[in-house]
């Protein structure tokens, strides 16, 4: 089915901080064709004194946010007078579901409750959520509109506050294992968000722990999650730095990949690895990982791990960032 048209355009472009989302476009601006263009509207005060922008930007100036790293989009492409006039129908969930997959925002805010429910269906409260888009965090701001006179504007100003603090995402050390034996199969664990279920598939490893070394984080993942004990570490091949959210937090993960081999492996869990948000584990072919259609972490485990295979280890790990 075609996309429905906007009045407002979409100010996205790849790999941005943030996009905000507003519910839909009213009269205002749908004549201006820019986002919370009525000036009772305290959407760019709130930006600004948030901490977004170096001054108040005017509605007009909506496509220099790209430059700061903020876009904008709407849950709902319809032009009403009021919110209050939107119909079920009208939110475009697949809409945010392209955002999030092919350009791939750190976070997706939605200025307003109405906004976030009118897509997923379910009331939230203010502030981070448990679902997620792709790898794009999710978080609720008060709506700014008019109409929200019932919370205070510096009630709005603290969690537009609290959303660009947020922003900054903890920084986490982490080691995984490239786990390939006699038949060249990878070993994959199956993750899962416990909310909106969406699911992708990742090497065993995890974040390193204080007083630990690398080896010994992999030592103990490796038997953890896979019940393998570890002779040799191995090479370390591939080098990784994402953000993606979990728990409500962002991280931003700094990982090394070590390529270890071994002739064959019965895959026992020493722990519920559930809490871990891990529900399966599975032996992938080369063939498989290059034409699955599932979301893979990283994706050059469907593009370059014959590569690596084939050639061997290079004399520097190969960064593998998406």
């Amino acid at each position: 089915m075609a996309e429905a048209a906007s009045s407002v355009p979409d100010v996205l472009a790849p790999k941005l901080r943030c996009v905000f989302c507003g519910i839909n476009p009213g009269l205002r601006s749908a004549a201006a064709a820019a986002h919370f263009a009525n000036p009772r509207n305290d959407f760019w005060r709130l930006l600004h004194e948030g901490g977004f922008t170096p001054r108040q930007y005017a509605p007009s100036e909506q496509f220099a946010l790209l430059e700061l790293g903020y876009g904008l989009t709407n849950a709902a492409p319809r032009t009403t007078p009021g919110s209050g006039d939107l119909r079920r129908g009208d939110f475009d969930r697949a809409h945010l579901e392209r955002i999030a997959h092919t350009l791939a925002p750190m976070a997706i805010a939605f200025v307003g409750k109405e906004a976030y429910r009118g897509v997923f269906g379910e009331r939230p409260e203010l502030g981070p959520q448990l679902r997620s888009l792709g790898s794009s965090a999710l978080f609720v701001l008060p709506s700014s509109s008019p109409a929200n006179a019932s919370v205070p504007y510096p009630e709005r100003l603290a969690c537009f506050s609290a959303l660009h603090r947020w922003l900054e995402p903890a920084a986490r050390q982490a080691v995984r294992a490239l786990v390939v034996d006699s038949a060249e199969r990878v070993l994959l664990l199956r993750f899962e968000n416990p909310v909106s279920h969406e699911a992708w598939w990742a090497t065993p490893g995890g974040g390193i722990e204080p007083g630990e070394s690398e080896e010994l984080t992999l030592r103990r993942e490796l038997l953890e999650e896979c019940g393998l004990e570890l002779a040799d570490p191995g090479p370390v091949v591939w080098v990784r730095e994402h953000v993606y959210p979990w728990d409500r937090k962002l991280l931003r993960q700094a990982e090394r990949f070590h390529l270890i081999r071994v002739e064959w492996h019965d895959v026992a869990p020493r722990v519920d690895l559930t809490k871990e948000g891990v529900y399966a584990h599975r032996w992938w072919t080369l063939e498989e990982l290059a034409s699955t259609r599932e979301r893979l972490a990283p994706a050059a485990l469907g593009s370059g791990l014959r590569a690596l295979l084939s050639a061997g280890p290079g004399p520097v790990p190969l960064d593998v960032t998406d």
